[in-house]
């Protein structure tokens, strides 16, 4: 059987199997990614793993071998088989005790237990086994939610060109919160697995990088993580809901009915609506107590509002859910106790799903919507509302703790946990003119149906593709065999060679500390560069941000030139003279204090006092504490040097202060590339570029960035070893 084009992973099929009676039953699942993914076209056959909702305890082998083969063959499905304990463990336990609470910023009643931890890895592990099967390096798979964040990483590692996309349906919170958990930075490196990771909003993709940045070190712009020898982006993908299904739903008869319904039973009485999952994120309580001071508020509208509670049952067996239910219940009794009259119940509370066409009638019925959470990644219950008002009016009020409030800014905003202020939105609501209803409703309506459920899915899937595509073309740039051959071919028909050469990174690799000794080149790295020597046709400058008494001790004895501090200095013929006639000391003086009084402040940070230049190094320091320290140091040097003849620049694990003017590119500018027929010119970091830039119209030029990220230069390579093998070849 041929090998599924696209391969999408969750914690639960789109088909749930159970048994009654000892006979397979299948229904579908709840949830919307069923429907996002239902009319994706993905050029080939389409596979859905994961847990069919049913443990391995309660069935025999011939009924899992009975319900593989009908999954497959009726469903497109294939199961994973979980015991009872490993569900327990991992998804009651590590996924919705640990990081389902820590998400949502309810960290005071999130749970550290390493049986959970171990049960979510052992899971992630099955699943990964699983994928393997039915996954090669061509598949597309995309691994939905919190309860496989280890996932990506696993299969990147196994499947190594694979396209693997990610999304997260729930929020990430900010480092300081995320940094609580003991795992982050095994979470961290397993959702770099991906090529693609989805988020609701750009606020949960801030939250991740920097979380990247100040956990591993790994540095984030613009979305794009540099994380080993691959770029991962970062995007929002804001989740909605098939417009259609619930526009179209309020003609169905049967909705129809279920209004005539309501309408005949609470008669001229205003309804506000509140639909939740069973759920402490959903602020159910609070949205009861904004309620109840709305009533003591407003006595105007005793016996004309009913607000109608729908609270679905979810995690019923746990003790924190139990607990929240029976709060609830209270507070509705005691509302209902202060308030209600013989004719007049004023919170009417139903623990139970609804039907979707009497779903849709609540919503088409209601006046007013009460969307509250204290925290949700998106709420498809406030886009939901909004798609059934077609021929009627209604008010969204609407919590900005959710993603949604990105999409619906016409909603009333509350804060959920401001009693008063959703007190107050309810009478706004209640006194707002049908045409203002219908202005703000028709606004929302037009963007999400312009942006519905199918539009998120088909972007992200684009989006991924285009994602590979990147990676395949960093990938092409690789210096292969052949391109190898060609390069040194090149090199043997040229009459005049120069060789351009970055020094730490590209001939070297990096060390904890600047300081020289350390840094010293090996024998084996100075009888390559001398062999480039002998040969007349060559001429070689090694360039590099070190001061010149490093290179004078490395390098002086060869017949090379020596480009210190970036081009500030240059030797050659046994002299040194500056490329600039700066000024140093008026901006040395307005940055070395603030440098200095920054590593004193941070462990393992070192100061290097270069004469065109000083560098603040942090290869030493926390990933954590250098996160805040680099990007604090940065703004207060930018501002202080803002009429300066120097600027700060952010390169591999340091920032550096140094004239505008003097940069690689020029250098290479002075030295006329033009007079050549063959140019070698290496290097790895961000000063490198200038080089590649002004020699990238040059035929003859060969660029070559040692390491994967975004660059100018024509070819790349893995490390500094694969440069050095390139330019053996030449001196053999």
């Amino acid at each position: 059987m041929p090998q599924p084009t696209f391969i999408v992973v969750s914690n639960r099929l789109p088909v749930t199997v159970s048994k009654k009676d000892g006979k397979l039953e299948y229904h579908a699942s709840p949830g919307g990614l069923a429907t996002a993914m239902s009319s994706v076209e993905v050029g080939g056959e389409m596979l859905w793993i994961g847990w069919p909702g049913i443990t391995s305890d309660e069935l025999t082998t011939s009924e899992k071998r009975s319900i593989t083969n009908k999954l497959r063959k009726d469903y497109g499905c294939i199961p994973i088989f979980l015991t009872k304990e490993q569900n327990l463990n991992f998804y009651e336990g590590f996924s919705n005790e640990t990081i389902w609470p820590l998400f949502h910023y309810f960290q005071e009643i999130a749970e550290y237990n390493d049986t959970y931890w171990e049960s979510y890895k052992e899971v992630n592990q099955l699943f990964a086994k699983t994928v393997q099967k039915y996954a090669d390096n061509n598949s597309v798979i995309w691994i939905h939610d919190y309860h496989l964040m280890l996932l990506p990483g696993i299969l990147r590692a196994k499947i190594t060109t694979a396209s693997i996309g990610f999304f997260l349906h729930i929020p990430f919170p900010s480092f300081e919160i995320f940094r609580l958990i003991p795992q982050r930075k095994e979470l961290l490196e397993g959702l770099l697995g991906a090529d693609l990771l989805g988020f609701h909003i750009y606020d949960y993709v801030k939250h991740f990088t920097t979380s990247v940045t100040r956990t591993l070190g790994h540095k984030a712009k613009h979305g794009l993580v540099a994380y080993g020898d691959r770029q991962v982006r970062a995007d929002a993908f804001p989740i909605s809901i098939d417009y259609e299904k619930f526009s179209s739903a309020v003609n169905q008869p049967e909705v129809k009915k279920e209004i005539e319904l309501l309408d005949s039973y609470y008669g001229d009485r205003k309804l506000i609506l509140s639909v939740d999952r069973l759920d402490y994120s959903k602020g159910i309580t609070h949205r009861l107590e904004a309620f109840e001071t709305f009533l003591d508020n407003n006595p105007k509208y005793h016996n004309k509002v009913v607000l109608m509670m729908v609270a679905v049952p979810s995690r019923t067996e746990v003790e924190a859910y139990k607990d929240l239910r029976e709060k609830i219940e209270q507070t509705v009794s005691r509302i209902n106790g202060r308030y209600a009259s013989v004719d007049w119940v004023p919170v009417v509370y139903q623990f139970q799903n609804q039907p979707f066409d009497k779903l849709v009638a609540l919503y088409a019925r209601s006046d007013v919507a009460l969307v509250t959470p204290v925290r949700d990644g998106m709420n498809l219950v406030a886009k939901e509302y909004v798609a059934t008002k077609q021929n009627s009016t209604g008010v969204l009020i609407l919590s900005e703790l959710t993603g949604a409030i990105d999409e619906l800014p016409e909603a009333l905003v509350i804060n959920p946990n401001d009693r008063n202020g959703v007190a107050a939105a309810i009478r706004k609501a209640l006194s707002m003119t049908k045409k203002q209803q219908k202005s703000k409703l028709i606004s929302m309506q037009q963007r999400i149906k312009r942006f519905n459920v199918l539009q998120w899915s088909e972007d992200f899937i684009e989006q991924l593709t285009n994602s590979k595509n990147a990676r395949d073309a960093h990938r092409a740039k690789l210096v292969r065999s052949k391109d190898s051959e060609e390069i040194t071919e090149q090199y043997q028909k040229a009459e005049k060679r120069l060789f351009v050469l970055d020094y730490d990174g590209t001939l070297k690799e990096f060390v904890s500390s600047p300081r020289i000794n350390q840094a010293r080149p090996p024998r084996s790295l100075l009888n390559t560069i001398k062999k480039l020597c002998d040969d007349p046709k060559n001429e070689v400058y090694i360039v590099s941000g070190r001061p010149r008494s490093a290179l004078d001790s490395w390098f002086g004895d060869l017949p090379i030139w020596l480009i210190a501090e970036h081009g500030y200095w240059i030797k050659h013929n046994g002299e040194w003279h500056a490329s600039t006639s700066t000024d140093t000391d008026s901006y040395k003086s307005l940055a070395m204090p603030i440098m200095q009084t920054y590593t004193e402040r941070t462990p393992g940070a070192v100061l290097e006092d270069k004469s065109s230049s000083i560098v603040w190094h942090y290869r030493n320091v926390s990933s954590e504490l250098a996160y805040a320290r680099k990007r604090n140091l940065h703004h207060d040097l930018v501002h202080a040097l803002k009429n300066s003849e120097a600027n700060v620049y952010d390169g591999n694990k340091i920032l550096e202060v140094k004239p505008v003017d003097v940069n690689k590119g020029i250098l290479i500018e002075s030295i006329e590339p033009e007079t050549y027929d063959f140019i070698f010119c290496a290097g790895d970091d961000y000063t490198d570029e200038d080089m590649f830039r002004s020699i990238a119209d040059i035929d003859y030029a060969t660029t070559i960035k040692v390491g994967l990220g975004e660059t100018l230069a024509k070819y790349q390579v893995k490390s500094v070893k694969d440069i050095l093998n390139l330019l053996r070849t030449f001196g053999s």
